[in-house]
């Protein structure tokens, strides 16, 4: 409950005493290249093959001959809008971005960088999160679009060069029964998850003492934590919202 209310004023001090909007617009496309640009290799290939998987595995799985092929490109298709893309990519973005966030802002307090924007006056919390705040809500969903794009074609690459489905077959259960209400969530699922990966990492790296190990340390629990709440936070949307 300590760590929660400390969480909370940190939010507060984020969202409150803020400078002119000018100050941001330049960090906001510098956060938004290191956290969206610089992310995009990683999530191209495990979106990639994380739907090839899925196709390959639920073909294996189908073994009755009354179920139609097809169904395999349902099931691909609904993995991923429900799971893989908002779900599974937050985790990989919380190991790669929540990490940096955390490393670099605790780099930054254990130096005296921090103290010293307080000194000139900066609300050091807004000037160094806030950007990257906008920066996660504006480009995980984008990154989660083309996550969930990617793992319907990497599955389709690999049902069709393996032989478990036809071409047309994939794309007619990719089509087949579509609910849109799947979309609205898994774009829902990622601004909620962009915003709990962000905060947190902020928050561990920006509360830091010590030294360089203790940034390390920051970084690891900065993704433990991220990952923990992305899990309770898929629970209680799906509890919700489906």
């Amino acid at each position: 409950m300590k760590s929660l209310g400390r969480y909370l004023i940190f939010m507060g001090k984020i969202f409150s005493n803020r400078e002119p909007l000018r100050v941001y617009i330049k960090l906001f496309f510098e956060e938004c290249i290191l956290i969206g640009i610089d992310s995009l290799t990683i999530v191209v290939i495990v979106s990639v093959f994380i739907g090839a998987v899925m196709c390959v595995q639920t073909a294996y799985n189908l073994v009755s001959p009354l179920i139609p092929t097809y169904v395999i490109g349902v099931i691909v298709r609904d993995m991923t809008l429900l799971e893989v893309a908002p779900t599974f990519t937050a985790i990989v973005f919380a190991g790669k971005v929540g990490s940096n966030i955390a490393g670099g802002l605790g780099t930054m307090k254990i130096t005296e960088q921090v103290d010293a924007l307080e000194v000139m006056g900066i609300n050091s919390a807004s000037y160094l999160v806030l950007p990257k705040i906008l920066a996660g809500i504006f480009m995980y969903p984008l990154l989660v679009v083309l996550a969930g794009f990617l793992a319907m074609y990497g599955g389709y690459l690999a049902g069709t060069l393996a032989g478990v489905i036809t071409e047309e077959e994939y794309i007619y259960g990719i089509r087949a029964d579509f609910i849109p209400l799947n979309v609205t969530f898994a774009v829902i699922k990622s601004y909620v998850f962009a915003f709990l990966i962000v905060t947190i990492s902020a928050y561990k790296g920006y509360f830091t003492e010590g030294g360089a190990l203790e940034v390390g340390k920051s970084s690891t629990k900065a993704v433990t934590n991220s990952c923990i709440s992305i899990l309770i936070a898929d629970f209680l949307l799906a509890q919700f919202l489906i």
